[in-house]
């Protein structure tokens, strides 16, 4: 059986400027359908080959494949779903699969949209879709669909979601196969060598409100470190990787396994032939930072940190668990470390203003941070924060849900306003860098990358891909009245995919009205017991420390 994945050709501005970035998807799918027999498996990277439509078409028609499989997060949902499309024209005879983060929460959205999609994987990958092409091989597709756990599928009229199959449990048991992409390929432009994006857990048990990896991943599982660093091993022997970036949304989590692949890189002397970088949170690093110069013995020298939001009021929003303080010491420690920090700012809530891009650019020149990033706040339409902002969400199309396009509208501020605002804080952050910090500061190494940096940031301002400047038509601040995001405006909800959101809206409410009814039910029954009741030799019960009150529930 012939299995044919493509990633689909989508580009934002945002994080492919740094690089063209390895699709890691492929590789852990390819290599745990090798592990069940599967070995006819062909891969088309579009978006890094920048392969257009009509020859897409043509290549799939040339490898006549069974399945054709395409993954997807929200901003190229659309291409994805117009790739499955061009295989039901090129390829009619091969199912249709469709998997990734939005596909999983929005499938009734989807197969409303794109009803020539097959068959959806809702959820982490390997498992499901290995017991999906066994039923295609085996003649039992579409007979069995409705018996395998973790699909959705049309059935005539009606949206059909089979129960959740479980998370991978033994995430060791997944090898993934490397060697399916052409490495020559993949660069990451500030050191200009090749890049990786192995992972050494799943999930993150912190549920900030505007994040959807917590959910999607559900459970939260490490890895063998020992196996990881086999793995990048075999990268860095065999595919001239020379930069990886951890693909976890929290890799110091668990303190003792990260100690753990660090002391195993240093084992193998991998640092002198690989460099890395993470995300993290700032409260990690205060956690750690007796251990930062032994990370960066290990190799790591550079690590995003989720900072967030310069006013405490937006940490305090997105559920994030961090003080504005805390940032500026965590950035410190880090610099002294030799490490370097680049710091996350999200922007373009409803109480956005002048004002406060003002404010984020002067905290970000204080704290001194290596590299700062304004994103633009995305409302993931399957997170919580979502939910309690969607009466402000004016834009459906979600091929814009990018982090670098205005998708909420400030109540202070027009959307060209907003773009002006972040474009003005890049523009004095990276000049100032420039000109007084990136040429003479620092080892050799410090001062190569950080050029590096500013050297990729300088190729995408000149082709104007930064932030999509040049098809939204923003030249500068005297532009900032007329730029266009070309929103498709007939992008809306479906009604199937509304009624979900109702249906779970109202289970929340519920739910929540019975956990308060209990609670209240409990304390009223413990008021009951304790009123009256004396010890044996009379005496009344007191509290600890001999008070007649109970501490409040906080």
């Amino acid at each position: 059986m012939r299995i044919l994945f493509i990633h689909p050709n989508y580009r934002s501005g945002g994080a492919e400027i740094a690089g063209t970035w390895p699709p890691a998807w492929v590789a852990y799918l390819s290599g745990h359908l090798r592990g069940a027999g599967f070995d006819d498996i062909h891969f088309i990277d579009a978006m890094t080959d920048n392969v257009p439509d009509d020859e897409l078409g043509r290549r799939i028609a040339a490898l006549k494949p069974d399945v054709v499989g395409v993954t997807a997060i929200t901003p190229s949902i659309y291409r994805a779903e117009d790739v499955l499309k061009l295989a039901q024209e090129n390829a009619p005879d091969a199912v249709r699969v469709l998997g990734g983060v939005h596909a999983t929460f929005m499938y009734k959205q989807v197969l409303s949209e794109a009803p020539w999609v097959d068959v959806i994987v809702r959820g982490e990958g390997e498992e499901i879709c290995t017991n999906l092409m066994e039923a295609i091989r085996d003649g039992r597709w579409p007979a069995d669909r409705a018996r395998i756990q973790g699909l959705a599928f049309r059935d005539g009229d009606e949206i059909v979601a089979t129960p959740a199959a479980s998370t991978v449990k033994d995430l060791d048991a997944i090898n993934p196969d490397w060697s399916i992409l052409e490495w020559s390929k993949y660069i990451y432009i500030p050191l200009g060598t090749r890049v990786a994006i192995p992972n050494l857990a799943r999930g993150c048990p912190f549920t900030c409100s505007f994040c959807s990896q917590w959910k999607f991943w559900r459970d939260y599982r490490v890895r063998d470190p020992r196996k990881v660093v086999d793995e990048i091993e075999d990268l860095v022997v065999n595919h001239g990787v020379g930069f990886f970036i951890l693909a976890d949304e929290e890799p110091t989590i668990n303190r003792k396994k990260f100690i753990q692949f660090c002391e195993e890189l240093i084992a193998r002397d991998l640092p002198r032939r690989v460099k890395w970088g993470i995300n993290t949170r700032v409260t990690d690093i205060y956690r750690d930072r007796e251990l930062l110069k032994f990370y960066r013995k290990a190799g790591l020298v550079h690590v995003s940190l989720g900072t967030e939001a310069a006013a405490q009021m937006k940490l305090d929003v997105f559920n994030k668990e961090t003080k504005v303080e805390e940032n500026k010491t965590a950035i410190r420690l880090l610099r002294e470390a030799d490490i370097l920090v680049e710091a996350q700012f999200i922007v373009g809530l409803d109480n956005e203003t002048p004002e406060t891009l003002e404010e984020t650019y002067r905290m970000a020149w204080d704290w001194q941070p290596d590299l700062a990033n304004w994103s633009m706040y995305t409302p993931w339409p399957f997170t919580p924060l979502f939910q309690e902002l969607k009466d402000q969400v004016q834009v459906f199309d979600f091929s814009k849900y990018n982090f670098v396009t205005p998708i909420m509208k400030p109540a202070a501020m027009e959307r060209g306003e907003l773009l002006d605002g972040v474009m003005n804080n890049y523009r004095r952050f990276y000049m100032k860098k420039a000109l007084f910090h990136y040429p003479w500061r620092g080892t050799g190494f410090r001062r190569r990358y950080l050029l590096g940096c500013l050297y990729a940031f300088l190729k995408a301002g000149v082709g104007r891909t930064f932030y999509d400047l040049g098809k939204a038509g923003y030249w500068g601040p005297q532009t900032k009245n007329s730029v266009d995001f070309h929103f498709d405006e007939t992008r809306q909800i479906a009604e199937a995919q509304m009624a979900d959101w109702e249906a779970s809206a109202d289970k929340a409410a519920r739910a929540a009205e019975r956990r308060e009814a209990v609670k209240a039910q409990m304390k009223e029954r413990a008021t009951d017991r304790t009123e009256g009741f004396r010890m044996p030799n009379g005496a009344q019960v007191k509290a600890c420390g001999g008070g007649t009150e109970q501490m409040e529930d906080v």
